[in-house]
């Protein structure tokens, strides 16, 4: 269990923490959430002991083992395998087995576990420290992010893996549906204080809403009352006989005192800019198949035939490395197909959210000028009105690129994108760096946008709110299903189970196997 109590932290004359409390009880697991830059990862910094409070008390029990997730990539072992079992505790070594479950349910095949571990991508080294992180058993597991670089299977995965974490646990995800699928409770960071709720993060809003309804109720209830003392105030004073009445009134609101009005919270707040199409189709795929060296041996993906109509909306799913993002990439005219034809409508007009676009942002330009880039026809009003929608409101508008967080990046993007009429959006995991109250906004946005959308996403929530059709990477190919999410679900489903304990435990060599009988016969030994 953790107890904080009356935790300040500032950083310059930017408060963070204010007076900030709560508790952590054995067995909760718990949802942290709260808008970007509120500090949800400095507390697990705090908690961690690699961040120092200004004051406040923070404790846990003696002995209690506290485990996170690493972001620092720092790997001494020759194979993967070896790698993770290395974080095993001393009492588990030979439980090679779980090591082995955990790898596959991330999405590591048998090959894998023997190779190096350097030689994976940034993402799926992530998932080998998340392997480790789970492999060391803590009384308390700290997840940030860790849903970032899983796609859909291992996600699904994770989900039940985490249902079934017997200790306490603290998760920072954007994903609102994962996390609330996983977590016990919602903890929130909200106006530099915390406030924590049995459930999820519906709960919790509509607690915080119901919250600021009524202290803004009270607030004017109280203003009204003093501007009626006030009156009588001013009328009486110069009375002799109701000086007496006058000064008790200008006591009662002295003893009343005042309640602030409360800041606005900013909320990213846009419309997508629609160019309407005149024809049905605004987008035809033929025969499409695409390699990076041409060879039709190595295609990642062939032969695949759709059409995009003008409100379409079309989610593209599947296994991470299997070529959804190529695939967007190819419709945006970013690659070029190695075989078949993409056909766009003459009046086609696309807005493509992807990595490589992110990548492009010119480092030395102020955000308002990246706006401008997009669209030198915008006047500088909407151009500083797209900026304060994507939440760079004033000077802000004025920030540099080159110190942008990844999430103010992905809000830069967004705001080219809205900056110019589209019908057609090209969006592969537009939610990555997004809170979870901006996600929603664009959710809800996305819905209302009267253009066609084909998104990448790895989300179930945003898919079941609002794929109609899907593009599956799966099977070793991909294959438009005529169908949402759910209907993919119930008729189709994702063929990868996951690895069973008793299956991988099947596969151990006998010497593992015996080494794993005798320490199991130790343990009841000594509990015996």
């Amino acid at each position: 269990m953790i107890i904080a109590s009356n935790l300040e932290k500032s950083f310059g004359p930017q408060v963070l923490f204010n007076s900030v409390s709560f508790l952590i009880n054995p067995g909760e697991r718990i949802g942290l959430v709260g808008k970007n830059g509120t500090g949800k990862s400095t507390l697990f910094k705090m908690i961690l002991g690699n961040e120092k409070y200004d004051s406040g008390t923070l404790s846990t029990p003696k002995g209690y083992r506290i485990g996170a997730l690493e972001q620092h990539i720092h790997f001494t072992q020759p194979t993967v395998l070896k790698e993770c079992i290395e974080a095993l505790p001393a009492e588990k070594q030979w439980d090679h087995y779980k090591a082995e479950i955990i790898l596959s349910g991330l999405g590591f095949s048998e090959k894998d576990f023997k190779k190096d571990p350097a030689t994976f991508s940034g993402g799926f080294q992530v998932r080998i420290n998340l392997c480790k992180a789970l492999l060391a058993d803590p009384n308390m597991l700290l997840l940030d992010e860790p849903t970032n670089y899983l796609d859909i299977l291992s996600l699904r995965w994770l989900k039940e893996y985490l249902n079934k974490w017997p200790g306490e646990m603290i998760l920072i995800t954007h994903d609102r549906d994962f996390m609330d699928k996983v977590t016990t409770h919602t903890l929130g960071l909200h106006r530099k204080q915390a406030k924590k709720v049995k459930g999820g993060t519906i709960k919790f809003y509509e607690m915080i809403i119901q919250e600021e309804e009524t202290y803004e109720q009270t607030r004017k209830n109280l203003e009204n009352k003093r501007k009626e003392m006030q009156n009588l105030v001013d009328r009486f004073r110069a009375k002799a006989s109701k000086a007496t009445m006058a000064q008790s009134r200008l006591k009662m609101m002295e003893k009343m005192g005042t309640m602030e009005k409360l800041s606005t919270e900013k909320n990213l707040g846009f419309r997508f800019n629609h160019l309407p199409c005149p024809g049905k189709t605004i987008m035809n795929v033929k025969n499409l198949s695409f390699a990076y060296n041409g060879k039709p041996a190595d295609y990642i993906f062939s032969d695949i035939t759709f059409s995009i109509a003008r409100n379409d909306r079309i989610g593209i799913i599947g296994a991470n490395g299997k070529g959804k993002s190529t695939l967007l990439n190819c419709l945006a005219g970013e690659l070029t197909s190695t075989a078949g034809e993409i056909i766009p409508h003459p009046s086609a007009s696309l807005g493509h959210f992807g990595q490589t676009n992110i990548d492009r942002l010119e480092s030395q330009n102020q955000v308002l000028q990246e706006i401008l880039r997009s669209n030198p026809s915008l006047s500088l009003q909407a151009a500083h009105s797209i900026c304060g929608a994507m939440m760079f409101e004033g000077d802000m508008a004025k920030k540099k690129v080159s110190v942008l967080s990844g999430g103010e990046r992905s809000r830069v993007l967004l705001g080219k994108i809205i900056s110019h009429p589209t019908n057609l959006l090209l969006l592969d995991e537009p939610s990555h760096h997004l809170d979870v109250e901006s996600i929603e906004c664009l959710i809800e946005e996305l819905s209302d946008y009267a253009g066609a959308l084909v998104i990448v996403t790895h989300s179930e929530l945003i898919l079941k709110a609002l794929a109609k059709n899907l593009i599956i990477f799966h099977r070793g190919r991909a294959e438009y299903f005529h169908g949402g999410y759910e209907d993919f679900l119930e008729k189709v489903g994702w063929e990868e189970e996951p690895v069973s304990e008793k299956k991988v435990k099947t596969k151990m060599n006998k010497k593992e196997a015996r080494k794993l009988r005798a320490l199991e016969r130790q343990k009841a030994q000594a509990d015996g």
